[in-house]
């Protein structure tokens, strides 16, 4: 079924490429897998379809053991642009529609969803999926807040549902041989790892607020968040820059480098126990835009090894060990000694996850049971020093903060009642009881 995957892969190549015919599928008791068994065929609803979703929506489509039957989007035009491609592509017009996905996650024959909403829908769509029995192919990061991030773990592990995030460096070769490459000790011990994320939007944009269009729902769009008001340049990508909706560069890329560097330091359900939140730049005017354009993070964990997140890093993620180095990120793959970055190199007996396409191997697993290469709590995991060091930047300049990664806690009540999504500070607000119902129950 993989569709072989290039290190220079890149995040609109990756969803570009054709997937390869699916193999045939495992056909699993339905005393395993429960009500919805897939068996010939996975039957997937997608919601959230405009960008990356859409993107999304296109890959399941080429695969022959899947069947995209259900959209739905709070913007009647790209529901009905949408549904056209789906319907073109199989020959008919059986692909139905929705503005509201609680009446998708409600069908049985449904059983898998993709999410490709903004951020601060991930978590509410998510929860109400897994409690009716869906596998959950969601985008990073996999919540708006770290709170969210506990609460969707919780549900998805309880309905054992299968989970992949759309983290898919994971299922490339240069960032799995990197992995590699630590975990077998080539580079000696690990002691340091540096982590490039991208610079944000040092200013906003001089607009008022303007009236929604009729094709789109706003209420709805705003969902879980508090109500503002709407501005088109708050929209189609732009809701990162914006607290009530998204979490800037930091929260967009985390879910990529910094999941690698956890992968590499064997981190995958643990984290930090010191956070130390540096510079947090805001935009000077934040009335349309107020997510921090630069940002540092330095982290330390209980076996010593320290890393440091920012956006004045390069790109991409640096181990540094005691007697070498490995670098990689989308492009590039390096390290002191070359020879470790030929295709044909074995780093050692010391195996990592192998997957070769990762929406492949999310329908695979799907089939099998078996855990996905990103799976819900690694991937809460991976994006939580973001969450600590955004509530520690509210909280103080420089702070630090003691974080118990067994128990998910911080002595310090102000920042764990950011956490907790408690009060009106920056930056998270309480959420709005209209649309979620699944965080307040």
């Amino acid at each position: 079924m993989s569709a072989r995957m290039t290190y220079a892969t890149t995040r609109r190549q990756f969803l570009a490429t054709a997937a390869a015919t699916a193999a045939a599928p495992m056909i699993v008791p339905s005393s395993v897998l429960g009500q919805n068994p897939p068996s010939e065929r996975i039957t997937m609803g997608c919601i959230g379809v405009r960008g990356q979703g859409g993107g999304n929506m296109r890959r399941f489509m080429k695969y022959a053991n899947c069947r995209v039957v259900a959209i739905c989007d709070v913007d009647s035009d790209v529901l009905k642009q949408r549904a056209q491609q789906v319907n073109e592509h199989y020959g008919n017009s059986d692909c139905k529609t929705y503005r509201d996905y609680r009446e998708m996650v409600t069908r049985k024959d449904i059983d898998t969803v993709m999410i490709g909403t903004p951020d601060h829908w991930h978590a509410t769509i998510a929860i109400e999926a897994a409690r009716n029995g869906k596998d959950i192919f969601c985008e990073k990061p996999i919540t708006h807040t770290f709170a969210e991030g506990v609460m969707l773990v919780k549900e998805v592990q309880k309905h054992k549902r299968i989970w992949q995030t759309g983290s898919w460096q994971r299922s490339v070769w240069n960032f799995r041989q990197a992995v590699a490459i630590v975990r077998n000790g080539l580079i000696g011990e690990l002691q340091h790892v540096e982590v490039g994320l991208p610079t944000g939007n040092p200013s906003s944009p001089l607009v008022q607020p303007q009236t929604p269009p009729n094709n789109l729902d706003y209420d709805m769009w705003i969902g879980p968040s508090q109500m503002i008001p709407y501005m088109k340049e708050r929209l189609h990508g732009q809701w990162r820059w914006h607290y009530n909706t998204g979490g800037g560069q930091l929260m967009d890329w985390i879910g990529h480098h910094n999941d690698i560097a956890h992968w590499g330091m064997g981190e995958d359900l643990g984290g930090p126990t010191l956070v130390e939140a540096g510079e947090f730049t805001r935009p000077q005017r934040t009335d349309v835009w107020n997510a921090a354009w630069q940002y540092e993070i330095k982290c330390t964990y209980a076996s010593g090894v320290t890393t440091r997140i920012s956006n004045r890093n390069r790109g991409g993620v640096l181990f540094l060990g005691s007697e070498g180095w490995v670098y990689v990120t989308r492009g590039r793959f390096a390290a002191s000694n070359p020879a470790w970055t030929k295709r044909d190199f074995n780093p050692g007996n010391v195996e990592v996850y192998r997957a070769d396409d990762h929406h492949g191997n999310f329908l695979d697993c799907v089939q099998s049971r078996k855990p996905t290469v990103t799976p819900v709590e690694v991937s809460h995991r991976s994006i939580t020093p973001g969450h600590i060091a955004m509530a520690a930047a509210a909280v103080g300049r420089r702070l630090k903060v003691r974080w118990d990664p067994q128990t998910q806690t911080t002595s310090n009540e102000r920042v764990m009642k950011l956490l907790r999504q408690e009060g009106d500070d920056i930056p998270w607000k309480p959420w709005r009881n209209k649309w979620a119902g699944p965080l307040l129950a």
